[in-house]
């Protein structure tokens, strides 16, 4: 039951960056794009308001036109999302250098300064930060790193469509290297972005990042937007394919109906859980821009606690079977290991402990609960089946 429930959560951990991508798009286009001159006819025709905000029907378009590209490559294998992937890696690298430029000749550190203030958002409304205090933004920022290192899991997951004869110590090594280098991107941009204009008056903006560099220079903000535009199509073809494969993964152990199990037999494609998350990500852009946290924070907890259990069954085998070949050694050993252990289990209590600054709220339990209780009912139904 735990590898069950361990394996329907990384499916949602990792399947709910599909639409929340796809929102990101939309949200782009109609807050960004839109409020470009020439371009107000984007937000021309309001189709309604959820959760305080308005969804316009051309960024949704927008966006489910770049979703359904990404769901057809992914339709059609591994091969052919890896193309898109390596095109997308450039383009946010140079997205990423393009900061840095701005940063080096326009910047100070001290607009950085000082680390935490309460910002009162646009028009004296909301506050745009909404952390009440250095440790309540740290948590809160602390809670949400999951879902940014999220991503290194699906090397693993894609794997079995790899080349014969793969080295699988440096397959290994290979993850390390991800997160190493997803922790560098991260410092880069976040010290680039945030030293270019004083953070106090750009961070009202609904995209920061892009607001700090509209102010410096029109075409660096134009070429940085269609980056960003174009940067969520990665993380979602990435994620798509890996919760595609985890839920062929779990048909074959039977844990899913056996319909997950079936594969394309001309691209390898996982045929039903592709179409599942085809329907999950489309939804995407209908939600609104407001589902964005929620969805974050639902992914960070599915994905630690995940990991966590990886991490318990990892430390359980080094007891169980120390004589089991090892191609990778975990860095630290078991010491190592434990100290994941403890890094999930602190993350996974500041999220669902109430009272903590990041507790999950009702729309967050509400998803979470509910993609529980499917994956129970499609439990009971396969053992059903088996009887």
């Amino acid at each position: 039951t735990m590898s069950y429930i361990t394996g329907w959560l990384l499916a949602l951990g990792n399947g709910i960056l599909c639409p929340w991508e796809a929102i990101a798009i939309s949200t782009l286009v109609s807050e960004m794009f839109g409020s470009l001159p020439g371009l107000e006819w984007l937000r021309a025709v309001k189709l309604y308001t959820i959760l305080g905000a308005d969804v316009y029907l051309f960024p949704t378009l927008i966006a489910l036109g770049f979703a359904t590209y990404v769901i057809f490559l992914n339709f059609r294998g591994a091969s052919s999302a890896a193309k898109l992937q390596a095109f997308l890696t450039k383009a946010l690298l140079c997205g990423m250098l393009l900061a840095m430029g701005v940063s080096l000749f326009t910047g100070s550190p001290d607009n950085a300064m000082p680390v935490f203030s309460q910002v009162t958002g646009a028009g004296g409304g909301k506050p745009a930060t909404e952390g009440t205090s250095l440790f309540a933004g740290i948590v809160s920022v602390l809670v949400l790193t999951p879902f940014f290192y999220a991503g290194f899991d699906t090397i693993p997951q894609q794997a079995e469509e790899a080349a014969e004869g793969l080295n699988w110590n440096k397959f290994g090594k290979i993850i390390s290297l991800a997160l190493l280098a997803a922790g560098g991107f991260y410092m880069v941009c976040i010290y680039s972005f945030g030293t270019i204009l004083d953070w106090h008056e750009f961070v009202k903006s609904p995209v920061p990042a892009l607001a700090c560099l509209k102010g410096i220079n029109m075409l660096l903000y134009l070429a940085m937007l269609v980056i960003a535009t174009l940067g969520p199509m990665g993380p979602m073809n990435s994620f798509y394919g890996a919760t595609s494969r985890i839920m062929l993964a779990m048909g074959r152990k039977g844990q899913l109906p056996e319909k997950f199990a079936e594969v394309d037999p001309k691209s390898g494609a996982p045929k039903l859980a592709c179409v599942v998350l085809g329907v999950i990500t489309v939804v995407g852009p209908f939600l609104g821009k407001n589902m964005l946290i929620p969805l974050t924070n639902v992914s960070a907890l599915a994905f630690i606690f995940s990991c966590g259990m990886v991490a318990l069954a990892c430390l359980r085998m080094r007891f169980t079977e120390p004589d089991l070949p090892r191609p990778y050694e975990v860095p630290g050993g078991k010491f190592g290991i434990s100290l994941a252990i403890v890094a999930c289990g602190t993350i996974i209590g500041l999220l669902v402990i109430p009272f903590s600054p990041a507790s999950l709220n009702m729309v967050e339990w509400s998803i979470v609960i509910g993609w529980l209780a499917v994956g129970l009912a499609l439990m009971a139904f396969t053992n059903s089946r088996k009887k």
